[in-house]
């Protein structure tokens, strides 16, 4: 019986989310599998993935073979760097110790690198965030600032009608004025 280490799809319509799983090469993609080795979710920035290292590793001891997408998690995760070291360790070129060593140095660079990964994207989320929000202030300002200018418009426009009829009622007053004062000289 062949044995593949590939992804078998759960999820839904445009949401993927697949399990790591060891199966014989002749079941069916989404069918019966031997073991679950893990979870990959591409839906997240960066894709998650929890991967039981020892069960892949066994596997792989066991010859199973992964597909190229499965390759590539067991190459991120450091699935793939532990078969070797171990067998160097089988071959007598390293000692456990030293494998060990080897394996714990590579993850936390790893780990090193996937931390600024998120942190720069974290960054840049905040940056484009901000760069809205100065732009949402800045058309507030510009809808406030229109709208100023056009009640200073209205009042602009209301205010000559009033001084007409202002001017027109000294106009009617300024006769009458002058009468009584003829009356009064008079």
């Amino acid at each position: 019986m062949s044995v593949k280490i590939r992804l078998q799809r759960h999820g839904k319509k445009q949401k993927p989310f697949y399990w790591v799983v060891a199966a014989d090469a002749r079941a069916k993609r989404d069918g019966k599998y031997l073991e679950k080795i893990g979870t990959y979710n591409p839906n997240t920035n960066p894709a998650t993935i929890e991967l039981n290292l020892e069960s892949a590793v066994k596997w792989l001891h066991n010859g199973a073979q992964p597909t190229d997408t499965a390759k590539a998690i067991l190459s991120y995760k450091g699935a793939l760097l532990k078969h070797h070291l171990d067998g160097g360790i089988r071959k007598g070129a390293l000692t456990q110790e030293q494998a060990d060593a080897k394996l714990a140095a590579w993850l936390e660079a790893k780990n090193g690198t996937v931390d600024a990964k998120k942190d720069g994207l974290s960054k840049a989320q905040a940056d484009a965030k901000a760069k809205a929000f100065k732009a949402e202030q800045e058309v507030n300002a510009k809808r406030l600032a229109t709208a100023a200018q056009a009640e200073a418009d209205a009042i602009a426009a209301a205010t000559p009608a009033v001084e007409e009829e202002v001017a027109e009622v000294e106009a009617e007053e300024a006769p009458a004025a002058e009468e009584n004062n003829e009356e009064t000289q008079a």
